[in-house]
């Protein structure tokens, strides 16, 4: 709150979000005085509820001014604030909420009230729903009025109280993990972690007042929440929030960012669009690579580890106006840097987007860390890596290849699980990542998976499952994939066909579309895949392979909210078909 409020004293008439009004058909701005004004609302009307400083407070909703704005009231008013993912299950923001002992929630709709209603057991401590959009149909059933519209509740709003004062010590967040492998855990964060952490950040990367930001990956992230909100808040900067992944091509073209956070997912399916649009000709896709791999000679040489070469100082202004301009217009020609974290990015990906001029760096980072912990400059940075320690930030490995951190952004603790906590953190501040990791001679740090992930089979050998899965999906024909294997003779896998490019490669070999699991289609199938891990060692090749069309979704509660596969669940699923994989060799 302290952030903000210096924000506004700086530069009240600034302007500060920038979202789409679908009633009017056209973008709208709020300056920071008129959030400022706002948040004043948010605060009175949180005064006015039965909320007591140290109480949670929860969102669900997607991103834009709103959520900034009872984040920003509910911490003016020494509350905690919980964020959940509009795109998530109703079973899990239940879960969520009864968790975190929040009082009050902020839903976007009457529809998402009803779709929570059926779990309204598992989160007693409930007391009020503010409900943004009424879309016409009956309230959810309820012996208790708890729910109420949003404008109602900020109308006529007093003065609101004087600011609660909140030490940089105190918790100011609870942010649930994935929950890739069980029930997410929630990470509690101080009002100081995040903002240490955006300020070492924008040492690495300044921010410029002149700096738009396109919001595409959810508030409740805690990426999103450092980098995409705090860190444009310190900078001055405009954020503006795109309105869906379906309408992105279009945002892209009409806020024209000049930074733009992504996790790989987003940059996968740039890549792919790009390919998508050159597919009918060998002409444009053979310019295409050419122009990729001119322009990556060229970055290479911009970072000071390879002379350019003549070749490229001929070629490369000729290929980039004909060629790559016309390429990253969609997005918007003026980005100066775009970021990728979350996730390892396929450095296929990152080939073709930076040869063809995108300022693409990648990070690394994790909720309990709020979140950043390394990252590349732009003029320092090496794909592949995912750069050196923000400065302040310590990091080792223990014996086991695990990457253990310390820094003054570091979690609290876990809410509710101090087993867990214990288990996590050590006494002196050191956090267990639970990834493996390599450290080399300049400090850069290069990510090798999960330890959950990591395979022993029963002769012995270990295989990390998230490389062989990575390898497998940069395939466009496998879109989703889980690898098992522990203590069995070899790797088997479990794969989500893409439904467009099977039904070519299936025209394409005589087979037929509709059983993907016949012995024709694994052996055609067997032999791509073999192509695809021929750079690794023989026991980390997959030998059987059962095939879906059926993809693995957020609503079916297979994927996270940040698009991450469940292996706890997924692999059980499958537990049948896996284990006739292994009974038929």
């Amino acid at each position: 709150m302290g952030a903000f409020r210096e924000r506004v004293r700086r530069s009240p008439d600034a302007i500060a979000y920038r979202d789409y009004d679908r009633a009017e058909g056209g973008w709208r701005d709020h300056t920071w005085r008129t959030i400022f004004e706002r948040v004043a609302r948010f605060r009175a009307a949180l005064a006015r509820e039965n909320i007591t400083a140290g109480d949670c407070v929860a969102i669900l909703l997607p991103n834009g001014i709103d959520w900034v704005c009872l984040d920003l009231a509910a911490h003016g008013s020494g509350l905690v604030v919980v964020g959940l993912y509009p795109h998530d299950t109703a079973a899990s923001n239940a879960y969520i909420l009864g968790h975190s002992d929040a009082r009050l929630v902020l839903l976007d709709s009457e529809a998402r009230w009803k779709s929570l209603w059926s779990f309204r057991s598992e989160f007693p401590s409930l007391k009020r729903v503010w409900i943004r959009e009424a879309d016409g149909g009956a309230a959810a059933p309820t012996t208790e009025p708890i729910a109420r519209k949003l404008a109602d509740a900020l109308a006529n709003a007093p003065e609101p109280p004087l600011q609660h004062p909140a030490a940089p010590s105190d918790l100011a967040t609870l942010i649930y993990t994935s929950g890739t492998t069980g029930r997410p855990k929630s990470v509690m964060l101080s009002h100081y972690a995040p903002l240490w952490n955006a300020q070492a950040i924008a040492a690495l990367i300044p921010p410029r007042r002149d700096d738009v930001f396109l919001s595409i990956l959810p508030i409740a992230h805690a990426f999103e929440r450092t980098v995409g909100y705090y860190l444009p808040m310190m900078g001055g900067c405009t954020v503006a929030y795109s309105r869906s992944a379906q309408d992105l091509p279009e945002d892209l073209a009409a806020v024209r960012p000049t930074v733009l956070l992504g996790v790989p997912f987003l940059y996968e399916r740039m890549s792919a669009a790009i390919w998508k649009k050159v597919a009918g000709s060998v002409t444009k896709r053979n310019l295409l690579r050419i122009t990729a791999s001119v322009g990556w000679r060229r970055f290479v040489a911009t970072q000071h580890r390879a002379s350019p070469g003549l070749a490229v100082r001929l070629l490369w202004p000729i290929l980039k106006r004909y060629v790559a301009m016309p390429v990253l217009a969609a997005f918007g020609n003026r980005l100066r840097v775009a970021i990728s974290g979350g996730a390892p990015l396929d450095q296929g990906v990152a080939r073709l987007l930076i040869g063809l001029g995108l300022p693409l760096v990648e990070g690394y980072g994790l909720t309990e860390g709020a979140p950043v912990v390394a990252a590349n400059g732009i003029d320092d940075n090496l794909p592949g890596s995912v750069g050196r320690p923000l400065d302040g930030v310590e990091v080792k490995l223990s014996s086991k290849g695990e990457l253990l951190v310390r820094s003054p952004s570091i979690m609290m603790g876990y809410w509710k699980d101090d087993a867990e906590t214990a288990r996590a953190l050590d006494p002196t501040g050191w956090l267990s990542t639970g990834d493996v990791a390599e450290i080399n001679e300049d400090g850069r740090i290069f990510m090798r998976g999960r330890i959950t992930e990591v395979i022993v089979l029963s002769i012995g050998e270990k295989i990390n499952s998230s490389v062989v899965e990575a390898e497998l999906t940069r395939d466009p024909l496998f879109e989703q994939a889980v690898v098992v294997g522990n203590r069995r003779p070899y790797l088997a896998a479990v794969i989500v066909l893409n439904a467009d490019a099977w039904r070519l490669f299936a025209a394409d070999k005589g087979i037929e579309p509709q059983r993907p699991n016949y012995a024709a289609s694994k052996i055609e199938l067997l032999a791509r895949i073999t192509s695809l891990l021929v750079a690794l060692p023989r026991y980390a090749q997959v030998r059987a392979v059962h095939l879906t069309l059926e993809p693995w979704t957020i609503e079916a509660g297979l994927l996270t909210p940040t698009l991450k596969v469940k292996r706890d669940v997924v692999v059980p699923l499958f537990a049948k078909e896996i284990d006739d994989l292994y009974a038929k060799q």
